[in-house]
């Protein structure tokens, strides 16, 4: 089973966005995230394992960050 994380980060200004951005990523690269984890840019799946690490990683950002998670079995593909 996977968890599934969509987030969107928020600001009231153009200063305090691409600091809040800049952190954000430096501290989700800085994460033990495999490199074949299903990720978008505004949204990855972890397994249910890393769920606790996930929502603190989350929290440290407070309301600078949207987050939602719900639980998934699998994730398909769809073609166009």
């Amino acid at each position: 089973m996977l968890v599934l994380y969509i987030y969107d980060l928020k600001a009231t200004n153009k200063k305090s966005f691409n600091r809040t951005k800049r952190l954000f990523y430096y501290h989700l690269n800085r994460l033990p995230l495999k490199k074949e984890l299903w990720k978008t840019k505004s949204a990855f799946a972890v397994e249910t394992r890393m769920e606790r690490m996930m929502d603190k990683f989350f929290k440290r950002f407070g309301r600078a960050v949207i987050v939602y998670k719900t639980n998934i079995e699998s994730i398909e593909l769809l073609e166009s």
